[in-house]
């Protein structure tokens, strides 16, 4: 009885908060601009009533039948119906008008910005008690009757890019109370589990969620058995062939599991914004979408966090330039079309992640759900991992898991949350920065001036779940949509993908002659982080240590006495596997060293993921690995990134995991992220098999 007045007066006193707010807004709008007349306070109180009212009736059937329009626009085809309901208001109160459709718009965002400002202010959590209300009411709609299972289910929340240190130091700096709390409560463990030599996205996730990484040595690499053909992480179509290459059926989420905006699916039969599962529009409207965009609130919301993320990245490049902080990047790389990639993984696909996640939860279907949040890896690679907007990048994630927390809290089924990352990111000024030159540069003196090279050492990361998406709209969608987007962006396709951001500019760099495509050239060299791939076309097989340095006299010796190279590895008909560094040589076959250890700077057992890459099919030609100074705690990217990841060295090696104590998971290491997957898939199904029991 106690527990539910609280909640009533609650709910009496955030109902007269937003009120109060949302009057003060529609107040500043009306001084800040004179297409804006409000005659009185009072028709200023009437005015936000008599909207909110015409909100509740007519926006959960406009939002429903412009649903396409609304998602494909990012929200911002919300502002139009915003607008609308606005200018409905004023025709029944007078004493309020707008001069035209800019102040109606102008209107929206700023009582929702005014409005959001005094829900942070207060503390006021709108969106969870959006969930426990509207969102809840839905869902029971879409379950029907259906009994809520009587076991747990897990929840995989994926903070991609963020290394176990960097996690221990931004709870001790106080950036992330809520998994502070879950630490000193004792419900939850955190431990660091180990990468592979490739230390990314695509070997990582595909290794947790599969649990088979096999034959993946980078992000991008060129498969020779197949003509040369180059593959990509970062392209939607190679992405589903991995995933079939990959997969057994029996992945982490084959079980009643839910993918939520990763790379793979992990078998899961419910997949949202998975690439490797991007085969139907259809899976892109859900009724979690819809019960998103039924609330203007939600819609406004975003978009004004959207737009000062925006500003938040322009105030961030001049902050570094004013306070002199090295490395940074200019306009050079976080220019153009930056910023918006930047507040779409931010904001929009947070917002988007988070309500859908919260949906799941209610609905209590799943025994595993897992989701990537990449906004932190976006912002270590281009603002830097120690930045202030990084550590405040991390605290909005962990005000979002806090609002799952209390929506499970509030769900009929329990679940059981587990925080983890596929890598971490190692910091420092890149490969160019330094040395003033790219990889590719490096290479290409080293060789005889004729020989052609086709390079790619831009990341694509961030772009490529928008490439996904807009392929998907131009094969799938019949609709005004779907003939809209490929009409915009037939100039854009390569191989059935839609090109953009470095991907699109290389593209036109090529049609145009000025750079050459990777069917033509001699030598492909290859960038994921501060990992190098050097593979030479002419040769159907990898090339021996001997065969390069027959063909190739200068190379081998040139790239081994650069000061920005820790080593490199190749494969000698005679011994085997071979790491070379400027002052020694480590034998793979025997663990063999001559001189100095070139892997002494990267962990005890660098020697036996390099192992397991060696063995690969399309391990390159030549591996490259940049130098990694452990008492500095940097290296250098081959890409242009000041914080970084693919190859190995530091950080980027010490993936987290945040688990729930009761599984008692320190009790042995964990080495690869094929074990990790063991681990993960036990523990699914230990929890299975007691109920069962």
């Amino acid at each position: 009885m106690l527990a539910k007045l609280r909640s009533r007066i609650y709910w009496l006193v955030r109902t007269l908060v937003i009120w109060i707010s949302e009057v003060l807004g529609l107040a500043l709008m009306a001084w800040l601009f004179s297409g804006i007349q409000v005659d009185s306070w009072g028709n200023a109180f009437l005015f936000i009533a008599v909207v909110a009212l015409l909100n509740a009736v007519m926006w959960p059937m406009l939002s429903r039948l412009t649903l396409r329009f609304i998602v494909y626009t990012f929200g911002f085809g919300a502002l139009i119906f915003n607008a609308f309901v606005l200018w409905l208001g004023s025709q029944l109160v007078p004493g309020v008008s707008f001069l035209n459709i800019g102040s109606l718009i102008s209107t929206a965002l700023g009582i929702t910005a005014v409005n959001t400002l005094f829900s942070f202010a207060l503390s006021i959590d709108d969106e969870a008690s959006y969930y426990r209300h509207a969102l809840r009411r839905h869902i029971k709609k879409i379950r029907g009757t259906t009994p809520v299972r009587n076991y747990p289910g897990v929840a995989f929340l994926e903070i991609d890019g963020l290394s176990e240190p960097d996690l221990r130091f931004v709870i001790q700096e106080g950036y992330v109370p809520n998994l502070a709390r879950w630490l000193q409560s004792g419900s939850h463990s955190l431990m660091s589990w180990e990468t592979d030599t490739s230390s990314q996205t695509g070997a990582c996730q595909g290794a947790i969620l599969h649990g088979n990484n096999n034959d993946m040595p980078a992000f991008r690499w060129v498969e020779k058995k197949n003509n040369n053909r180059l593959i990509s992480c970062s392209n939607a179509r190679n992405v589903m062939e991995i995933e079939k290459h990959i997969s057994d059926g029996n992945g982490l989420l084959s079980v009643n599991g839910y993918s939520r905006v990763n790379m793979f699916s992990g078998d899961a039969k419910d997949n949202i914004l998975t690439v490797g599962r991007m085969t139907s529009l259809s899976k892109i409207y859900t009724p979690f979408y819809y019960s998103y965009f039924s609330n203007p609130y939600n819609v406004s919301r975003t978009i004004v966090l959207f737009i000062v993320e925006i500003f938040r990245e322009y105030g961030s490049r001049l902050r570094q330039k004013f306070k002199g902080v090295w490395p940074r990047f200019g306009r050079e790389k976080r220019g153009g079309l930056f910023p918006l990639k930047r507040a779409t993984l931010c904001v929009y696909l947070r917002d988007i992640i988070t309500y859908t996640l919260a949906g799941d939860i209610y609905l209590g279907e799943a025994d595993a759900i897992y989701a990537t949040y990449a906004s932190h890896d976006e912002l270590s690679h281009y603002c830097g991992t120690e930045d202030k907007d990084t550590m405040n990048g991390l605290t909005n994630l962990d005000r979002a898991f806090g609002r799952l927390e209390r929506v499970a809290q509030d769900s009929e089924r329990s679940y059981k949350f587990v925080i983890l990352s596929d890598h971490g990111q190692t910091k420092g000024a890149t490969f160019k920065q330094r040395y003033h030159m790219t990889l590719e540069e490096l290479v290409h003196g080293l060789l005889p001036s004729e020989i052609t090279i086709h390079s790619r050492l831009d990341a694509n990361e961030g772009w490529d779940r928008v490439s996904a998406t807009l392929t998907d709209v131009t094969k799938n969608d019949e609709r005004f949509t779907g003939k809209v987007t490929r009409r915009v962006t037939r100039k854009r396709l390569e191989e059935g993908q839609i090109a953009v951001g470095p991907a699109y500019h290389r593209l036109k760099q090529e049609r145009k002659g000025k750079i050459i495509p990777v069917d033509e050239a001699q030598v492909v060299v290859l960038a994921s982080g501060n990992l190098g791939l050097i593979y030479f076309n002419d040769w159907s097989e990898r090339m021996s240590y001997e065969q390069i340095n027959q063909a190739f006299p200068d190379l081998i010796p040139g790239l081994v006495n650069h000061e920005g190279i820790g080593f490199i590895l190749v494969k000698s008909e005679k011994d085997g596997g071979i790491v070379l560094g400027k002052n020694g040589k480590y034998y793979l076959n025997d663990d063999h060293v001559e001189g100095e250890n070139p892997l002494t700077n990267f962990g005890p057992r660098a020697a036996h993921h390099l192992r397991r890459t060696n063995s690969f099919t399309n391990v390159p030609d030549i591996v490259v690995n940049s130098f990694y100074d452990s008492e500095k705690d940097e290296g250098a990217a081959f890409e242009e990134q000041i914080g970084f990841h693919g190859g190995m060295g530091g950080h980027q090696n010490k993936g987290l995991l945040l688990y729930p104590t009761e599984w008692m998971l320190d009790k042995e290491e964990i080495v690869g992220a094929e074990h990790l997957h063991r681990v993960l898939k036990n523990q699914l199904i230990d929890l299975q098999n007691k109920v069962n029991s």
